[in-house]
């Protein structure tokens, strides 16, 4: 807990930058920041015990109406302070969630503290790189949803610098944004499908790669509302183009600094430990895919579907390979590319989980299979038998979780039971509703 003297240094520090207010955001069980505007000059009340919220309101946290767990509590972490470029006089800080004064089970920040405590216990740090790619959209009067960028339309759009150059004060003001926010900024380019985009910046340790990624949206939802767009998080929003994904790279270090996951002698230059942790995200793989791709959508990106593109990098089967993008695990230079995840995860629920199975594979000395050394599209097209395929739809995924009580008990029972009733009743919503597609084969086939 930071010293009064401090917090008081904090207070002096931020108001002299013209800061009077303090957007204290929290994560709700989607993944989605929440929060409120809370004045500066009670930090040490926000710090101390926290900004109160309704608990019932928020969506995952398994709180009730009455009571002393009924409040959520989002207590203030001093060091995320930062001012926001986008909000005058505002400072941005992430929060932990609290009920009855002890930590919430159901906080997604908090179960990843939770798994990240694993690993300082063996005096391991993890180290995540986040790529995210998203669409800029928009919406016409009639409701209907179409890429920002009506002159997006290229078969191969790749690296299409057309694009950025229309797009340039979109991409630029996203830059400054960042720069301001103190990301290291790697690259921006534009992606596969119409409309898609990505911006690469440095990596972190895990905490602290999931709270830059939050703040990342928030200025990206920001940014392109003072352009006229919607930044998309949405995995598939086109059926005939790539979806986004959120890939995770990931390594770890140990208490000297060492790479554990690397080993020059071995020709993927993998350890032994690496093999583990790829062995353990293979056996959990179905169940991640709840946690990791947890939309009705994100199963339309999992697809093993053709593109107008050409190419598809979809990870849709269980398999690991060299610097092969065709497989769900990518290994580059001793270093994991986790390819499963999409936007639309709540990225520290994705992130732990990950982490737990991971661990799972290490602890258990679990074996992984050969690497894969083939373009498995290209299998696939050939008719060849195939590894083992990731769930089709979110309510496989979701059988798969709760079937998976190691996965569960890891990452945290009173999470998972609440994601998975919020989720089911997803699943229900859609199977119940009645889409364009259907009406069109349907309605006078019959």
């Amino acid at each position: 807990m930071p010293q009064p003297d401090s917090i008081q240094a904090t207070i002096d520090d931020l108001s002299a930058q013209g800061i009077h207010s303090i957007l204290t955001q929290f994560c709700d069980l989607h993944g989605v920041a929440k929060g409120k505007l809370v004045p500066l000059d009670d930090l040490k009340e926000w710090v101390e015990n926290g900004a109160g919220f309704a608990g019932p309101s928020i969506w995952g946290t398994g709180l009730g109406r009455f009571g002393a767990r009924s409040e959520y509590y989002g207590r203030v972490q001093v060091e995320s302070l930062r001012p926001l470029p986008w909000l005058h006089g505002v400072a941005h800080a992430v929060c932990d969630g609290f009920a009855g004064g002890e930590p919430l089970a159901t906080c997604s920040r908090q179960l990843l503290k939770r798994q990240l405590s694993r690993l300082q216990a063996r005096g391991w740090t993890l180290w995540v790189g986040i790529e995210p790619e998203f669409f800029l959209l928009r919406q016409d009067e009639q409701g209907d949803w179409h890429g920002a960028d009506s002159r997006d339309r290229l078969s191969k759009p790749s690296y299409d610098l057309k694009a950025i150059h229309r797009n340039h004060a979109f991409l630029d003001n996203m830059r400054q944004t960042l720069t301001q926010l103190g990301f290291r900024l790697q690259q921006i380019d534009h992606e596969d499908a119409c409309g898609q985009y990505e911006i690469n910046y440095c990596f972190h340790s895990a905490l602290e790669a999931a709270d830059h990624y939050m703040l990342f949206k928030m200025a990206a939802h920001a940014v392109a509302q003072q352009h006229g767009c919607v930044f998309s998080c949405m995995p598939k929003p086109f059926a005939a183009m790539p979806g986004s994904g959120l890939h995770f790279h990931m390594s770890i270090t140990d208490a000297q600094g060492q790479a554990i996951f690397q080993d020059k002698s071995d020709a993927l230059q993998l350890s032994p430990t690496a093999y583990s942790f790829i062995a353990g995200l293979l056996q959990h793989a179905d169940a991640l895919s709840a946690l990791c791709a947890p939309s009705v959508n994100s199963y339309k990106r999992l697809a093993c579907s053709d593109s107008a593109s050409g190419s598809t990098w979809s990870p849709v089967w269980k398999a690991y390979g060299d610097n092969n993008r065709t497989c769900l695990v990518r290994s580059v230079a001793g270093r994991l590319e986790w390819r499963l995840p999409d936007p639309s995860c709540n990225v520290y629920a994705a992130i732990a989980a990950t982490l737990a199975a991971g661990l799972d594979g290490i602890d258990q000395g679990t074996i992984a299979p050969a690497p894969c050394d083939e373009d498995l599209y290209e299998r696939f097209a050939s008719g060849q038998a195939m590894p083992a395929r990731l769930p089709r739809d979110l309510s496989a995924a979701l059988d798969a979780l709760a079937s998976d009580t190691v996965l569960m008990d890891a990452v945290g029972q009173d999470f998972c039971q609440q994601f998975l009733a919020i989720k089911r009743q997803e699943w229900s919503g859609f199977s119940q509703s009645v889409s364009d597609w259907e009406l069109r084969r349907y309605a006078g086939f019959y």
